[in-house]
């Protein structure tokens, strides 16, 4: 399956629709995240997101997924999301407002299977921002 193409379905599955079976087709053992100054590892790190996102904000959209580039095995995409947030999620308490937010992603790939990823999203801002309104 073409990189990008696997990311979307990927992004679909786990997030649309919360299937983490596809978590050890999709991502390597030894898989790593970067987020800010974290590092977080292993495919059950992934697991645990994904539940732990989709509990926070059951009702979690794929608003897009944009391909913005590709070289050898890294794809930087962007993807935008929307939901309301009934539970807290990393020590922000639910706000039981819509929230959307935006990421950008660099996803590299060994033996088609994502090994590493930088993310930087907005999400923890907007929740902020929504509880204090």
């Amino acid at each position: 399956m073409e990189k990008f193409k696997q990311l979307k379905y990927t992004a679909q599955e786990l997030l649309g629709l919360g299937n983490l079976e596809v978590v050890d087709s999709a991502f390597s053992e030894d898989y790593m995240a970067h987020a800010g100054d974290k590092i977080y590892s292993g495919q059950k790190f992934v697991m645990q997101f994904v539940t732990k996102l989709r509990t926070a904000i059951p009702n979690l959209k794929i608003l897009r997924i944009e391909l913005l580039s590709q070289a050898d095995n890294r794809i930087t995409w962007q993807r935008s999301f929307s939901g309301t947030h009934k539970a807290e999620l990393n020590g922000i308490p639910a706000s039981n407002k819509k929230v959307t937010w935006y990421e950008i992603v660099v996803s590299r790939f060994e033996n088609d299977k994502i090994v590493e990823e930088w993310v930087v999203s907005d999400l923890a801002f907007q929740l902020m921002l929504k509880h204090k309104n």
